[in-house]
Parts: C-alpha cells; structure tokens; sequence
C-alpha cells in the first residue's frame, strides 16, 4: 500500500502538467490514469518525498523499473537517467519526424531515451495518430 498521500499525489500531477516526465504523453489522450513515479525507485532507496515523485505513463514507468543509470551510446558511459523533476525535457530531449521520435540531446537524454525505449513501436504508432489528429507534439 502507497503512503503517498491525496494532496501530494494532486500536487504531482499539477506540477508535471497531467504529462508523462519522460515521452509527454498528455493525460487526457492516453488510455489509463498517468502513474505517480518514484525517480529514485524505493527498490533502490528512494523515498515518497514529494522530490523523488513525478508522472509518467504505464509504459515508461514499467520500461524504467528500478533503473537509475543507463549508457550513453555516444560516450559509451554509465550515465544518470534523465530527472523530469530537476531537469528541462527541451535541454535534454528534442522531436524528430515531425512529433513521432523523440532524440536526445545529451548523455543523459540519449541514456533515457534507450533505457526507457521511448521510441518503441507502440509509442512511434500512437504519436503518429496524434500528429494526424493534431494533437501531438507538446508544446
């Protein structure tokens, strides 16, 4: 059972702007309520403080696990995951294809996006159709 209280989940959800930390994914078009996330997993000594907790979607929560660390494959480093709370998306991350990939930037961008498989075909195929209907990508 979560201890993480109402009020500190509705201050989560306020904060990243009912959206994904990771691939942007807006609550209102994904199927399933977005997840309150630990950035630093409890199964590796993270806590519920409300500065280790952000959004993110079934799919980049469940890809992300318990990992905290990724290589780069530029630098070929062992480099942090990318921390939605303390970093910007922009400096880190930018659209490809018009909203459909997402690129990235920096070690730790490029570590995310591959650790998380951002760009997996489910995620392409879905921004896709968002693009068609106009809804994708984020501003």
């Amino acid at each position: 059972m979560s201890q993480i209280s109402e009020a500190v989940r509705v201050r989560v959800r306020a904060a990243a702007n009912n959206k994904c930390g990771y691939c942007c994914s807006l609550q209102k078009y994904v199927l399933g309520v977005l997840e309150i996330e630990h950035i630093i997993p409890k199964a590796v000594g993270g806590s519920d403080d409300e500065e280790n907790l952000w959004l993110a979607c079934r799919l980049c929560n469940s890809y992300k696990g318990v990992q905290t660390h990724f290589k780069d494959p530029v630098t070929s480093r062992n480099v942090r995951l990318f921390n939605p709370r303390q970093q910007k998306w922009v400096k880190h991350f930018a659209w490809t294809d018009n909203g459909a990939y997402i690129s990235g930037l920096t070690a730790s961008g490029r570590a995310t996006v591959l650790a998380l498989q951002l760009n997996n075909p489910y995620a392409v195929t879905v921004r896709q159709a968002w693009i068609s209907a106009g809804w994708h990508p984020p501003t």
